[in-house]
């Protein structure tokens, strides 16, 4: 597969719109502006491009939700937000392929009929930042941004706005608060962003993945896209692999690459002699899988089926030494330190579970402590005002039902087993 999303990675001048434009930069900009805005999202719906942030909703469907009325102003938010541990997918776009981004921008905000976008971005990538304020700075000066875009008469602004590193802004409404000024918890749904969102305004909020495949959709078609990959699932797909390998790094490849292929044929197999002992899938939220389901499909519903996510395709590869009671703890105290504090299941449980693992993990542990676990994980799920608390839930359940024999050795001899 000829890579779409990642074929300028490493270029040092890949960033400067003179390459981008030689390369066939927006041509596909010029295509879409002489289209209808609706046969636009009908293209993307018919290309079965799914949301690549972790909810995996159909992105054409999610734009159809937008009021076609004219004399509503609209919006479009890029969630560049990239604070899932074990994920930077997006930063090998925005650093080495921003004008990809912009360009894919452009399009969406014509297609629903938004005047201005922002680029909601991690406060720590800096680069990343530097390198879109001066590529916007670039559009504007090409006339690809501002007034009359490329002599169509559609006007568009776009802006940077960066973030300080709250996790929880990856969550789109605690985003939307965020660029409004207030602090960062997320909003009650509904009103959902489609017809109250920035400003209380209607807004398509996508991720950058997800924005970046639009050129290639409207400059390939919506087959070709849909060619790629399952039936339900299609397209290219951004894997970051890290752990205990001897290639970490970003993988293109189509959807539905299994995790066999990825670990072993792309990111070099393991690091050293020990065996494969577990895989995180999808960012540390999604629940681990084992050596048995290596063969597992990469893609939402194949995942799904095995009870975890593709979430934002963080592949994070542990071998035989790796501990499953440390790495839980590990993994709790994040989610428990981003914490927004909304909620009062979120807010208190997830520290509880932290404390409970940090025990367990400093042989403090106590018989009880695994079924502890478990109560808890029982009363924070589906419970929180927000998918947070749900995902540091996720995660710990999945090590707990394949790992549960290293907890409660842990609880019973204040040791790892073995």
């Amino acid at each position: 597969m000829d890579k779409v999303l990642l074929k300028k990675l490493g270029d040092p001048e890949a960033h400067k719109i003179d390459n981008y434009v030689k390369a066939g930069g927006y041509k596909a900009l010029g295509m879409a502006l002489k289209m209808p805005p609706d046969n636009i999202i009908q293209a993307v719906k018919d290309s079965g491009l799914r949301g690549r942030g972790g909810a995996g909703f159909s992105t054409g469907l999610k734009w159809s939700f937008i009021p076609k009325d004219p004399t509503i102003k609209k919006f479009l938010c890029c969630n560049a937000d990239e604070g899932e541990p074990g994920t930077f997918k997006d930063r090998g776009i925005i650093d080495w392929d921003p004008h990809l981004l912009i360009e894919g921008m452009i399009i969406a905000s014509y297609a629903i009929g938004a005047a201005k976008s922002y680029i909601y971005i991690r406060g720590e990538f800096a680069l990343g930042a530097a390198r879109l304020d001066a590529a916007i700075k670039e559009a504007y000066a090409k006339g690809y941004l501002g007034p009359n875009v490329m002599g169509t008469g559609f006007n568009h602004d776009m802006f940077v706005h960066r973030g300080f590193g709250a996790y929880i802004c990856g969550e789109e409404t605690a985003l939307l608060e965020s660029i409004e000024g207030f602090r960062a918890q997320p909003r009650k749904k509904p009103p959902f962003p489609a017809l109250a969102g920035l400003y209380s305004k209607p807004t398509v909020i996508n991720n950058v993945e997800t924005l970046s495949c639009i050129p290639a959709i409207i400059e390939r078609g919506a087959k070709w896209f849909s060619s790629i990959g399952p039936e339900k699932s299609p397209g290219p797909k951004i894997f970051c692999v890290s752990g205990h390998v001897k290639k970490p790094g970003l993988y293109e490849l189509p959807m539905g690459t299994t995790l066999r292929e990825i670990i072993f044929n792309h990111a070099g197999g393991m690091l050293t002699e020990k065996p494969l002992k577990a895989v995180i899938p999808g960012g540390v939220s999604a629940p681990m899988l084992t050596e048995k389901d290596l063969d597992t499909s990469m893609d939402f519903d194949s995942l799904a089926a095995k009870g975890t996510m593709l979430g934002s395709g963080a592949v994070v590869v542990m071998d035989s030494s790796a501990c499953m009671v440390k790495t839980a703890y590990i993994i709790n105290r994040f989610f428990s330190h981003e914490s927004c504090g909304k909620c009062t299941p979120c807010r208190d449980g997830t520290p509880w579970l932290t404390n409970i693992l940090m025990r367990l993990e400093h042989g403090e542990g106590k018989q009880g402590d695994v079924e502890l676990l478990e109560g808890l994980c029982a009363n924070i799920f589906g419970r929180t005002f927000c998918p947070l608390g749900d995902g540091a839930v996720m995660a710990l359940r999945g090590a707990l039902k394949n790992f549960r024999n290293e907890f409660e050795y842990h609880a019973k001899t204040g040791r790892c087993l073995g």
